[in-house]
């Protein structure tokens, strides 16, 4: 009994230790989570890890490395291009608080039923995705998500949340942001794209290295008609 009593009193400080040490790594976490969003409140990100992944793809393919972008500010981006993307990805994006539930629900429930997975995530949601963690699907990664997502929702405007999305989301093979988008199919800047021209880059969101608006599909030009729809029906934009 003595001896257990002792083994038990020899653990303890070890435990402490332990459990100091994880208090530590969770604080510093916080500290430079925080820091790093309100940074990029003002700082443009100027890679992100997507953008190394693909390249690394594109060498082991034996390509040589693409990284076509330009930052462009909010302002200089068409509003044809922020109606679209609004109007296929997060048409709530002005109203929630970064989640949209109803959407979550519904993505859960067709991925129970054995259908095309869903991912029901806002735009809020794809920009934390996109500038702070790596591509994927695991459970961590989306408790990462919801925790940048949180963040950036408190610390970036809605204007700056849709500025860095159409900044840095992928539009095609080694094209990010919606200026580079535009002068690689429209030979043009985006503040001059159409309605028809914003809405099929768009179109293109979901799977920008299956689709391209320099050739669209048949069932392309399907969803460039109803982000055109949707469009006609979201109005204005009011920041």
């Amino acid at each position: 009994m003595a001896k257990t009593r002792s083994q038990q009193k020899s653990r303890h400080p070890f435990l402490k230790k332990i459990t100091n040490i994880a208090s530590k790594v969770l604080v510093y976490f916080l500290l430079v989570s925080i820091v790093w969003v309100i940074a990029l409140r003002f700082i443009n990100p100027p890679i992100t890890l997507l953008m190394v992944l693909r390249n690394i793809e594109r060498k082991s393919a034996g390509k040589s490395f693409k990284t076509e972008k330009k930052w462009v500010n909010f302002d200089e981006i068409s509003d044809n291009m922020k109606r679209a993307a609004v109007s296929a990805e997060d048409q709530l994006f002005l109203k929630h608080v970064g989640f949209d539930v109803n959407a979550i629900e519904k993505a859960i429930a067709s991925n129970a039923k054995g259908k095309k997975i869903k991912g029901g995530s806002t735009i809020s949601q794809q920009t934390a995705k996109n500038v702070f963690l790596w591509p994927g699907r695991s459970y961590i990664r989306k408790g990462f998500e919801a925790y940048f997502t949180l963040l950036i929702e408190i610390f970036w405007s809605k204007e700056r949340i849709l500025e860095v999305y159409l900044n840095v989301i992928e539009m095609g093979d080694g094209i990010y942001g919606a200026e580079a988008a535009s002068k690689a199919y429209y030979g043009k800047s985006c503040n001059t794209l159409t309605k028809s021209e914003a809405a099929l880059i768009v179109a293109c969101f979901p799977n920008p290295l299956r689709w391209t608006p320099a050739r669209p599909t048949a069932y392309i030009r399907h969803r460039q008609n109803l982000i055109m729809r949707n469009m006609r029906r979201l109005g204005p934009l009011d920041f």
